[in-house]
């Protein structure tokens, strides 16, 4: 269990954490994608995109030919890591595999 969530039961924990591939970051979470070309880049950023539109909740991102970043934190919130980006992440993850 990760001490920033040392206050909450260990299956919240497993749910608040996407993976090991995102990094927290200036208050953002923060994952590079790299894929074998623009093509499937652009691609996996339309999956993203339909999911981010579902759940209102959208990426700062950018695409150069086959790599992809994508920053999340809540603006509404005050630019701050919250829940809903932890969503968001834990979804782009399942479109990455």
């Amino acid at each position: 269990m990760t001490s920033n969530y040392k206050h909450l039961p260990s299956c919240f924990v497993y749910y608040l954490n996407p993976t090991d591939m995102w990094s927290e970051t200036d208050n953002k979470l923060y994952r590079a994608f790299t894929f074998s070309d623009f093509k499937e880049a652009f691609a996996f950023m339309t999956r993203v995109a339909d999911i981010a539109s579902r759940l209102n909740h959208h990426p700062t991102w950018t695409n150069t030919y086959n790599k992809v970043e994508i920053w999340l934190s809540t603006h509404d919130a005050g630019d701050i890591i919250t829940i809903k980006d932890r969503e968001l992440a834990k979804a782009i993850d399942t479109v990455a595999k």
